[in-house]
């Protein structure tokens, strides 16, 4: 497993469509599958299914082929998760990653090439178009394809949602590597701390969610370094072993030979998003709040360590306390 970077600029200009490595020739021959991301603040309301209709006529009148549509917020729960998701993608034979962004004051249309792997996509930098809501958007991705013939004939007239993953074999098996316990031999080997923003953080697709989408270099970075101060601040004070920063991309192997053989993972999701992930019960209805869960990783066997009780938190700090106290249990 390897660590992509997670922060990239995306130089963007608000309402003109902005082709960066270009279209590729995959999207007017080939499936695309549609990662949706909705602020629920943005005015007039909308889900993320209701954003779907509103954009699929677009893309296929640009000439995309969208087979299916899901919440990005859903894909990005965890590695695991956004991995099954790559798996399903790569059984129905996907080319293609459309990413559709609603803010309050802007929509986004990105379009890239489907990776084939965990990561789903290989980087920010996508075609793109930029409006003040989501039709502007879908007006100026199609009008910069309309010189281009599409070989995509036979389209669905309307979104279709698959449930979860489509093949529910893959997010079973990524469910199942979540231990509800603590992991042995922390004394014995390093902890991995991946800093938000950095390579050893999480993959691009996060970088396109409607919380995190547009901002600065400066900005990132200025949070990652209060992150790494406070962080550090409660990791001196409850967790008694021995830890490093990870900051750049690393491979299992280097990290296992700098005795590094477990990763703190933090992930943020709605609470019964991120318990049905894990394997746990969950309740829909009232557990819509969004949280952080952290867990451990344990590299030479791919388990997961999410502790002996749930400590999830809407704050980043009071989650990490209570998973690193919860380790002494």
């Amino acid at each position: 497993m390897k660590y992509f970077f997670f922060v990239f600029l995306l130089s963007f200009i608000s309402f003109q469509a902005f082709p960066q490595n270009g279209l590729s020739e995959s999207f007017f021959d080939g499936k695309s599958v549609v990662l949706v991301s909705v602020d629920p603040g943005a005015r007039p309301a909308m889900d993320w299914k209701t954003a779907s209709d509103t954009v699929h006529h677009y893309l296929v009148e640009a000439g995309a082929d969208p087979v299916a549509y899901y919440e990005l917020e859903q894909v990005v729960l965890s590695e695991e998760i956004r991995a099954a998701y790559a798996k399903a993608f790569d059984q129905r034979l996907v080319k293609n990653i459309i990413l559709i962004t609603r803010q309050k004051n802007q929509a986004s249309i990105h379009i890239g090439e489907f990776s084939g792997d965990g990561q789903v996509i290989s980087s920010t930098s996508l075609f793109g178009t930029s409006g003040k809501d989501l039709s502007e958007a879908g007006q100026l991705l199609a009008s910069s394809t309309q010189n281009q013939r599409s070989k995509n004939l036979l389209v669905i007239d309307v979104p279709e949602f698959p449930s979860q993953v489509g093949a529910q074999s893959n997010t079973s098996l990524a469910t199942s590597k979540f231990l509800p316990r603590n992991p042995l031999n922390l004394e014995v080997f390093k902890l991995g701390i991946p800093l938000e923003g950095s390579s050893a953080a999480t993959g691009s697709l996060s970088f396109f969610r409607f919380d995190l989408y547009g901002k600065s270099a400066e900005t990132i970075l200025a949070e990652q370094a209060s992150q790494k101060t406070q962080l550090e601040a409660i990791l001196k004070s409850e967790y008694p072993h021995e830890f490093v920063w990870l900051t750049e991309s690393q491979t299992n192997e280097e990290l296992i030979r700098d005795r590094v053989q477990f990763l703190l993972v933090r992930v943020e999701g709605r609470e019964a998003d991120l318990k049905k992930s894990m394997g746990l019960e969950a309740n829909s209805e009232t557990e819509t709040e969004t949280v952080v869960k952290f867990y451990i990783k344990l590299i030479v066997r791919d388990e997961l360590y999410i502790g002996p009780e749930w400590d999830a938190d809407p704050d980043w700090r009071v989650a990490l306390r209570n998973f690193l106290r919860n380790l002494k249990k």
